[in-house]
């Protein structure tokens, strides 16, 4: 008698959800410890903790929209589609660990984490700020840093060789 293998879906999903808690709680302490607008440096030159609220998208687009509501609902619906469709792709895929279901746990988690944001506070915080070789990365947090190493392992899968899934046939004798 053969058992079905076991799904590795529910260790995704936690990967997801350890993702939305790192997320929440170092938004809960840069907002309870830094003044808005202000920051810790870190590493003089590279990295400061600061705290700001981005009512846009990534890098801030659409933050001085002439209609920031509209920004707002806009971007909670393209983040809760995203987010289902990443989780349809997870729960299709989710038979098994490989760098494409990890990437998309990140990615859920990721857009799930900054979706919260968007849906209860109408903006997402922004915290962590880094500067190589004298530029100024825009400001990120956990949601993002997820969604790109996500986004990143994708783009990694899709360059790496495919295995085949039929058997090599053995090299014929020469005679």
């Amino acid at each position: 008698m053969s058992f079905p293998a076991p799904r590795k879906l529910p260790w995704l999903l936690l990967i997801s959800v350890v993702v939305i808690v790192a997320d929440r709680v170092t938004k809960n302490v840069v907002a309870s410890h830094v003044p808005l607008g202000d920051g810790i440096l870190v590493i003089p030159g590279f990295l400061r903790i600061t705290h700001w609220l981005n009512e846009g998208a990534a890098f801030s687009l659409f933050a001085d929209s002439a209609s920031p509501n509209a920004v707002r609902w806009g971007l909670i619906g393209f983040s809760a589609l995203a987010a289902i469709a990443v989780l349809i792709a997870l729960i299709r895929l989710g038979s098994r660990f490989t760098l494409a279901t990890v990437a998309l746990a990140l990615v859920l988690g990721g857009a799930l984490g900054n979706l919260h944001d968007r849906v209860v506070y109408g903006s997402v915080v922004d915290f962590i700020e880094v500067h190589i070789f004298g530029y100024h990365w825009p400001d990120f947090n956990v949601a993002d840093s997820s969604i790109v190493v996500g986004a990143c392992l994708l783009l990694l899968d899709s360059l790496l060789p495919r295995k085949s899934s039929e058997p090599t046939p053995p090299p014929k004798a020469n005679s």
